[in-house]
């Protein structure tokens, strides 16, 4: 190839091309009989790859048997109060633009979020060498840390959280096993013995005083 002068009637590719199999044209086609279909059902016909994600040929879908969570924790419900789950990030590192106060409104006109319609979360990736007063809805641990050291002050927004108890319940000690009554002693058993009266003693060879 490197000798023959390069032309648009010499062009050719780099590797061989391979022609795609044609499948659905009898046992040539290398796909045998029925071309990967199976024998009859609605996946051997023509237009069965147009089915929907979920269809179960006409049955109640699963996602229609099972039940429903209605209200704000529901899947396609928007969340609402103390319980959203999507918010705007923001990190520290971007709040070295800012001079004095920093709010979401602030953050919306630089351009560091959307909109205004969802909380906000500062983040504590980067560093953060300015006094600034942030007001925003949620703070990480390290962003606290970070504005707190620099001289600034946070403001949350819907209050402090409260921190969450831990999710592991602590075992209760297991109550002491009852106490067996005390084996009496062999001494204890045995009677108390007798005291018998000491003998009167008479005088020998009977003489009596």
């Amino acid at each position: 190839m490197a000798d023959k002068k390069l032309s648009l009637s010499s062009l050719q590719p780099a590797a061989p091309r391979k022609s795609r199999k044609r499948i659905g044209r009898g046992l040539g086609s290398g796909k045998g009989r029925y071309s990967g279909r199976g024998i009859k059902g609605q996946k051997a016909r023509s237009g069965s790859n147009k089915l929907r994600p979920g269809f179960e040929g006409g049955q109640m879908p699963i996602y229609m048997r099972l039940g429903k969570q209605r209200g704000p924790y529901s899947k396609d419900a928007m969340p609402v109060g103390p319980h959203r789950t999507h918010v705007h990030a923001v990190n520290v590192k971007d709040l070295e633009r800012f001079d004095g106060e920093v709010t979401p409104e602030t953050l919306k006109d630089a351009g560091l979020i959307r909109n205004t319609k969802l909380d906000v979360k500062i983040l504590g990736h980067g560093e953060l060498t300015k006094k600034l007063t942030v007001s925003a809805h949620l703070f990480s641990a390290g962003a606290r840390e970070k504005i707190e050291s620099a001289g600034g002050t946070i403001t949350w927004l819907r209050g402090e959280p409260k921190p969450r108890p831990p999710k592991r319940r602590e075992r209760k000690a297991a109550p002491p096993p009852p106490e067996e009554p005390a084996e009496p002693t062999a001494e204890a058993d045995e009677p108390p013995a007798e005291e018998t009266p000491a003998e009167e003693t008479q005088p020998e060879n009977g003489d009596e005083s």
